[in-house]
Formats: structure tokens, C-alpha cells, sequence
């Protein structure tokens, strides 16, 4: 059963929220990390990639680069951009995208519960990847960054969310992207008990986004049991920095492919070949499928819909080779056009489903030969992934509206090291 403690977050003084708040660090090039940062200096994203800070020859993963993250993250709380709260809470994380909510609470999930499964996963990680964060947490004390969880709703936690979100949340903006942006504080010891009884009754929580913070964090406190890492708190190396939304209220969107070649074929064999396999019929304007099984298709600037002519049962298919993306996978991109691994193959790129199928369109004039649309990936097929304990193909699913970093700060520093108090 889940283990979500409430914790000591520190959080953006008031009216400093829209300022500070970021998107997750990953989303951005190195070059539109420095674009952000120049137009917006309190970005969280400053911390986050702390190479902003320096000239562009600095290697991104140099030391010098989180040791400039902990120090301007020092400072920032030192100046007050930060204050922490003074006791254990948990938080309320609301965000509204084109009028859908999705509501969650946010807390510390236990680093045991990863190791013992009740945390699950359905994507690999990548040492390196790991390895910077790893070094990011460790410079800074603090995890910036929350997790996305998803559990299968409960009515008790919905009951708590609701009374809260009655009454006037402490923070609330709308981002750039115009995603708006509430908190509430859930500081109510029968509350902060409640929520911690009804999380302990679920069997599992499943990570949605944000993989590779959460092995980072368990490595971490894997390290400081072993005696390492000793400047930061033992305690608190044992939490995730995770915010955790009910299933019904998330929406995983397409993520689509492009590839950059038709394999040395001619636009007509290209065509005969897919149409081996699936049925190829022209259509209008841009598509996105509409159902399971089906896949649109941009070329030489028409779109087409492909649907499967024959193939397994599906009932014959493991959850994972019955993905859209693992059909795409096996019957295309790899016989027809020579994508063995899309992990590591060059001539395939990846196109989050926000981004429209203008961008696919887009794409196929500047840098690629043809683009795919899919029907998204459903929740219900990743919890399903990962209670089978396997793992997606890569970039199966795009979760909407993003955290933003910065909002909420896990603090791994020994607790008398920094200022505490809010108004």
C-alpha cells in the first residue's frame, strides 16, 4: 500500500509564483533554456539548468554548473523568493488546460514503495540521465522537480479536494501557455491524517511522467543508507517529491513520429509497401485517428489513413505489443522502412501530441519525408503495462497539462540549515 507523507515545502513568496514557476527542465534545448532564463531571470528554470548562468562553452554537466544551481538557489531563499512552511502539509495542485481540470495532491512518496514495486513504472531509464539529476539534487539540497503519479481515484481523497477547493487557494495564475495554476495548503491535522489513511489503502501508484527524477531520488537515498552523501538528511532522502492525480481527471495525448527518409525508396514503392499491410486511403486534411488500430500518414505533403488489413487477435497480444505505437513499430517503421530501435536510431524523432499535426506537416517540410499521427496511448493501457511489470516502447505517452518546477521544494538539507517561517 502507498506511503505519501505531508512535508515542509518551501514555495515562491506570495506574488512571486508566476515568476518563478517553470516548465520541467527536459522540455527545452540548451538554446531555449537560455532564451527562457534572459527573458524571465526568475525563472525556475535557472536553477534547474544552471548552464544558463554560464558562458555557452560550459560543458552542461560540469561541476561548475551545480554548484552554480545551489548557490542561486541559496541565495534565493536567502532573499526570500522561498519561505518554507513551518510544519508538515499537504498541497493541492490544480491545473486547468482549455477548461479540463486535473486536481492533485501533492507529498512525499516513499522511496521503499519504489523499491517494493507499490511505485510502478513503465519506461526505462537512462544512466545519464539519472547521473545529472542525481548530481542536480545532491548541489541543491533539494529536490525541485515533482514526480507525476497517477492512482485509481478514491472517493474519500475527491471528498477532501473538493471542501478545500471551495475556499480561496493561496496561489493561483495562469502561465504563459495559458494553462492556469491553483494551490491550496491542506495544513488540518485530521486532514493531513485522513489523506495519509486513504493513500495507505492504494495498492499501487503509477509513475506518469518524470522516470528518471524518481530513480535519481531512490539512488540518492539508497546512497546516504550506505553512508554516503552525508550532508544531506537521511530522513528526508527517504521522500519523493511527487504530486499524485486521480486517473479519471489525466489525459495522455498522441506522440507522434516523424522519420526523415523513406528508406531509398521512391514515394510510389513506399506506398505499395504500406499498402501490403495496411488498407491506404487518401483523405482531405489532417488526421488524427480516431480509435485503435487506425494511423494517419503524411507524405509528400497529402494525408492518408491506414488501417490494418489483417494481423494477431489482440486477445493473442501482450498489453504492450498491443499498443498502437508497438503496431506502428513492428508492421512499419521497422520491416518497411529499416527503424530497428526508435531509442537510438537517428533517421526517427518524436512529436508530442500538443504540438498539433501542423507541426507533423511542418516537419516534413523542413527536415523529414513522412510523419505519423496515432491514437493516444489510454491510462487504463499504462496502469495495465506496469502491473504486468513491462515497459513501453519510447514516447508512448504525453501527458497535458506539464508541471511546473519551482512551485514546491523538498528540502534534503539538515533542517536548522535554512530559514523556515511564512507569513
Amino acid at each position: 500500500m502507498a506511503e505519501i507523507k505531508p512535508f515542509s515545502a518551501y514555495r515562491p513568496a506570495k506574488g512571486l509564483e508566476e515568476q518563478i514557476a517553470a516548465l520541467p527542465y527536459d522540455v527545452y534545448s540548451s538554446e531555449e533554456a537560455r532564451e527562457e532564463v534572459a527573458g524571465h531571470p526568475l525563472s525556475f528554470l535557472a536553477i534547474d539548468r544552471a548552464e544558463t548562468q554560464l558562458e555557452e562553452a560550459a560543458d552542461p554537466h560540469g561541476e561548475a554548473v551545480y554548484q552554480r544551481a545551489a548557490a542561486l538557489l541559496e541565495k534565493r531563499i536567502r532573499d526570500g523568493a522561498f519561505v518554507r512552511d513551518e510544519a508538515p502539509c499537504y498541497y493541492i495542485y490544480e491545473l486547468e488546460m482549455q477548461g479540463r481540470r486535473q486536481t492533485g495532491i501533492v507529498g512525499c512518496a516513499g522511496v521503499e514503495d519504489y523499491l517494493q514495486g507499490v511505485i510502478r513504472k513503465h519506461e526505462n531509464t537512462r544512466r545519464d540521465k539519472e547521473e545529472d539529476r542525481v548530481r542536480h539534487i545532491e548541489a541543491c539540497g533539494a529536490q525541485t522537480g515533482p514526480i507525476f503519479l497517477a492512482y485509481r481515484a478514491r472517493e474519500g481523497i475527491n471528498r477532501i479536494v473538493s471542501r478545500y477547493r471551495k475556499e480561496k487557494p493561496v496561489c493561483d495564475f495562469v502561465s504563459p501557455d495559458k494553462v492556469a495554476h491553483r494551490v491550496w495548503v491542506i495544513g488540518d491535522a485530521s486532514d493531513i491524517a485522513c489523506l495519509q489513511a486513504e493513500f495507505a489503502q492504494v495498492p499501487a501508484v503509477y509513475i506518469a511522467d518524470g522516470h528518471h527524477r524518481c530513480a535519481s531520488a531512490v539512488r540518492l537515498a539508497l546512497a546516504r543508507r550506505a553512508g554516503k552523501a552525508e550532508s544531506l538528511d537521511k530522513e528526508a532522502c527517504e521522500g519523493i517529491l511527487s504530486v499524485l492525480f486521480p486517473d479519471e481527471e489525466l489525459l495522455i495525448m498522441a506522440y507522434d513520429r516523424v522519420v526523415k527518409d523513406l528508406g531509398g525508396m521512391t514515394e510510389d514503392a513506399f506506398l505499395s509497401r504500406v499498402g501490403e499491410v495496411f488498407r491506404v486511403e487518401a483523405v482531405d486534411g489532417p488526421l488524427r485517428p480516431e480509435k485503435k488500430g487506425t494511423f494517419g500518414m503524411y507524405v509528400s505533403g497529402r494525408w492518408y489513413c491506414l488501417s490494418r488489413r489483417d494481423g494477431p487477435d489482440p486477445g493473442d497480444l501482450s498489453v504492450v505489443d498491443s499498443l498502437d505505437v508497438s503496431i506502428l513499430q513492428r508492421e512499419l517503421l521497422d520491416p518497411i522502412l529499416g527503424i530497428k530501435d526508435p531509442k537510438t536510431d537517428q533517421r526517427i524523432d518524436f512529436v508530442g501530441g500538443i504540438r498539433g499535426l501542423g507541426e507533423l506537416e511542418r516537419r516534413c517540410r523542413r527536415d523529414c519525408a513522412v510523419a505519423f499521427s496515432l491514437y493516444p496511448t489510454s491510462i487504463e493501457e499504462l496502469f495495465a503495462v506496469a502491473d504486468a511489470g513491462l515497459l513501453m516502447p519510447p514516447k508512448s505517452t504525453w501527458f497535458e497539462p506539464k508541471l511546473r518546477s519551482g512551485l514546491f521544494l523538498h528540502s534534503l538539507s539538515e533542517p536548522e540549515t535554512l530559514p523556515t517561517g511564512r507569513e
